[in-house]
Order: C-alpha cells, then structure tokens, then sequence
C-alpha cells in the first residue's frame, strides 16, 4: 500500500504522479495528469514538489537551536539579500536544527498562496510543499537536466534552480564558490547530446527518462523542508489530534477544578481546627485566671499574667519548660492537664489520666527531654481516673 502520493507542479502548472513505498522507494513510474479521486484518498500522506525557480534556497547562521526564535529573526538576518519586504515573503526552516548553517527557503506569499489554491482546486489538499531541487539527492553533488529547467543540489544545505540554456554559464560560478569541489552526478532527461558543463563529472547520465522517479528515490522517507509552515501549516490531518488535544484539556480543567476543590476543603476544615484550638485557649485562660476580663490575645494574655505573678521577672525558664513537654502532652488525648504552677524554676503540673501506669509512663517520656528531671508528687485514684501531680525542673540555658 502507499504511504506517500507525490506529486510534481511543473512550471506550465502541469502535474505528474507516483506513489511511494514507507521507505521512499517509487512503487512505479510517474503518471501525468492528476491522480484519481480513489487514489487521493487512499494516500497516507501528500507531498507536491513545487518549482525551485519561484523558491529562493539559501542558508544562513544558526545562532540558536530554538527553532521559534530562529523563524523570527531569520527574515531579518537575510533582508538585506532580498528584493523584496520581508512582509510579503514566506520563510521555511527544515524541521530539525543541525549544524552551524541552517537552510532556508524563501518564497512569495502571492506564489504560495497560488499554489495552495491551484491544487484546492482539483480538491487536494496536500501535507507539504518541497522545492523540487531539494529531493535530489544530498549525499553527493546531483545535476537533473531538462528541456527548459535544471536542478542542482550540493549537499544538503544548497540547491537552486536555472535555465538550461545558461547551465554552462552558471555552473563554473557555482563550483568556484564550492568548497570542497565536488564532482557532479548529472542526470541528462533531454533527447539531445551531452552538454559541456565545464565542471567536474562523477558520471553523466544522458538520455534519461522519468524524472519524478528520479528525485522520489532522492527524496526518500524524511522530507527536507516543508514550505507550509506557520500560518501556511496543513490542518486537516491534524484534525484527529486537535479532538484528541481537546479531549486533554477538559481533563486537565477537571483535575483543576477538583483540585481547587479539595484545596478548599483542606483550607475549611483546617481553619476549622484553628478556631477550635482558639476556643480551647480561651477556655484555659478563663480557668486559670478567671478574674480576667479579656480573651483577645490567649498565649500574650498568659504571658503576661504569668510575668505578673512573679513580680515582672523573666519567665524564659518557663517557656522553654513548656517548649519541652508540650510536645508529650500533646501526643495523647487520654491526658487531661488541670493546672499549671512554676515556681523557683520548677514546673508543677496537675493533671488526670486514666489510670497509674499511664501517669508512670508520662513521666518516664517527660524524663526523656534532655535537661529534664521529672517527678510525680501526687497520684491519687478516683472515678474519673487518678488525679496526679509531676514536678518538672531543667531546661536551664
């Protein structure tokens, strides 16, 4: 089956047809004329080689691997080589950046924008637009001669196209500016004898017929340059992809839709613990001190109450105390602290657990901090469960 249909517009706006092999092998001879509907849209892929004459093939400076920043600033790098505005013209970079020179093909916005129209009119909407000079061959140096036109490419970088008739002018300009000189592999489709070329010849191949064929094995599987690129770009088979691409994008919407969603539960249900741990510091102030009047402020409240009780002297002792253990008291619901007494650099605290060997091992974790001397003075067993006492003294700076 083919997975390429190339075609060739002629410069008389004439066409001819082969198919290619995935592997850019020609599956037969050219057919002139248009291809059949059938054989349309059985095709994979389209590409149409268009008239190098109209196509300006150069090469300039890679000044950087991103292909977007060359596109921009390309058309005014080579402005001052060109006749025309660069608002009017089209320029195609190959689709990989390689090497310290880049190939680039210029052409007429009027000229392409006929060409996509000429082949709209016979309902074809081709994948990419090639010059023809670029599918000869690129590992060696390749002359196609025909009747009226000539094609030349040497390497991969430079191709042009020029009258036959002024070939043997043009070729000595060409191959003295060439470095290294490289021999020619001329193909010769004319019925008439060999031409004098004034170069080097590899091999001169007169007489040849099929010139489609010729520049399909030249093409090969990759294609060199695609000129409709940009705003020129082939849409149509991109249509699966962009239903695709769509299908992503309202995916992509719901996971930020849910996860703003679950952010916002987060935020709720821990605004919610903050306001319950606000309430309980309300609720401890009001117990140990109830002839406040004030709650605006728990922890600062606190500390200055407790700073009142001891005449205004530094409580740095207490608070590294309660920097210590509150980090034990807090692992556990099943302890209730009643009340706290510091006094001489010792901490009394009073609390409640379920039962004595809980209120032995509080102690034995509290003893743990280090600095830390922890003893209980009270452990008396009730109802609710035994009401303690520990003693704590350390965390001298």
């Amino acid at each position: 089956m083919a997975e390429r249909l190339l075609l060739r517009l002629q410069s008389d706006n004439q066409f001819c047809w082969l198919n290619q092999a995935e592997d850019g092998r020609a599956l037969a001879g050219s057919s002139v004329g248009l291809p059949s509907a059938q054989v349309l849209a059985a095709a994979k892929q389209i590409v149409v080689l268009v008239p190098s004459a109209q196509v300006l093939l150069t090469e300039t400076a890679t000044v950087t691997r991103q292909r977007n920043q060359l596109a921009r600033a390309i058309p005014y790098a080579l402005e001052d080589q060109l006749a025309s505005p660069v608002e009017e013209l089209h320029f195609a970079l190959p689709e990989h950046i390689t090497g310290a020179q880049i190939a680039v093909a210029v052409v007429a916005r009027n000229v392409l924008q006929g060409w996509i129209d000429l082949l709209a009119t016979h309902d074809i909407r081709a994948d990419a637009l090639v010059p023809d000079a670029l599918a000869l061959s690129a590992t060696t140096g390749a002359l196609l001669i025909e009747s009226q036109q000539s094609l030349l490419r040497i390497g991969a970088q430079r191709a042009l196209s020029c009258d036959t008739a002024s070939l043997a002018e043009w070729l000595p300009v060409i191959a003295a500016d060439t470095s290294p000189t490289i021999a020619l592999e001329v193909f010769d489709f004319r019925a008439a004898p060999a031409l004098d070329l004034g170069v080097p010849i590899a091999n001169y191949h007169a007489q040849q017929r099929d010139p489609l064929r010729l520049l399909a094995q030249g093409l090969g599987a990759t294609l060199p340059l695609n000129l409709l690129q940009g705003s020129y770009a082939a849409k149509h088979r991109q249509a699966p992809v962009q239903k695709l691409w769509r299908w992503v994008a309202m995916l992509a919407v719901a996971t930020v839709v849910l996860a703003l969603a679950h952010a916002l539960i987060v935020q709720w249900r821990l605004q919610r613990e903050a306001n319950e741990i606000d309430l309980a510091q309300r609720a401890l102030l009001h117990e140990t001190f109830p002839a406040l009047t004030r709650d605006d402020d728990p922890p600062g409240l606190m500390h200055s109450e407790l700073n009142r009780l001891r005449g205004g002297a530094e409580i740095g002792g207490l608070l590294r105390l309660l920097s210590q253990i509150a980090p034990v008291l807090g692992s556990t619901t099943r302890i209730t602290t009643k009340g706290v007494e510091f006094r001489n650099d010792t901490l009394e605290i009073s609390l409640r657990t379920p039962d004595v060997p809980m209120l032995d091992s509080l102690r034995e974790r509290l003893a743990t901090q280090p600095g830390l001397k922890v003893e209980v003075t009270a452990a008396n067993p009730n109802e609710a469960g035994v009401d303690g006492r520990l003693r704590i003294s350390g965390a001298k700076p």
